[in-house]
């Protein structure tokens, strides 16, 4: 395939909330990726919204990875310092391989408009074929730092799978 950013991949969004999950709380992140994601030729295959909840968060990754081999799965929320904040061990538990540079690119970008970003502690990673990114769970914080690694992400998926293709300048943002 000489064009890795026309593949079509799916892709999955998964709130973490306590509060988003009881209905106390919209969830404004999810639906803005949802968007994001399918208005750029990503196929939507599930979005869903659970409490902060390491087991729970884990299972559900790993169902959408072992089960549903979902492409591309994006969490929003749970990746602060709050004691129920626990994205990111949940996803250190599946993923087999980390992509530090992902979450250093986002908190750089993040950190340009606030000294918070630094307490900001997504991952993403590899588990089998599929690519897992941690965002923050305001709407506002969530674009700002999927808008930073958008541009890799149909070559990384591409190269997770085995795409043998030299690496290339990315030729697609966000919309």
């Amino acid at each position: 395939m000489t064009d890795n950013a026309k593949e079509i991949y799916t892709c999955a969004v998964l709130t973490l909330s306590d509060k988003g999950s009881r209905g106390e709380r919209e969830d404004t992140s999810g639906p803005f990726l949802c968007d994001l994601l399918t208005s750029n030729g990503y196929t939507l295959s599930a979005y869903e919204i659970i409490p902060d909840k390491l087991e729970l968060i884990s299972k559900v990754l790993v169902d959408w990875v072992d089960e549903k081999a979902i492409d591309l799965i994006i969490t929003t929320g749970g990746t602060g310092v709050s004691p129920s904040d626990v994205t990111p061990e949940a996803t250190a538990k599946v993923v087999e391989r980390e992509l530090p540079g992902i979450a250093e690119a986002m908190r750089a970008v993040s950190f340009e408009k606030t000294v918070n970003a630094v307490l900001s502690r997504g991952i993403a990673g590899i588990r089998k074929e599929s690519l897992i990114i941690n965002l923050p769970g305001s709407r506002k914080a969530a674009q700002e730092n999927i808008e930073v690694v958008f541009p890799a992400l149909a070559h990384a998926l591409y190269k997770i799978k085995g795409g043998m293709q030299d690496c290339t300048p990315p030729d697609t943002a966000p919309k």
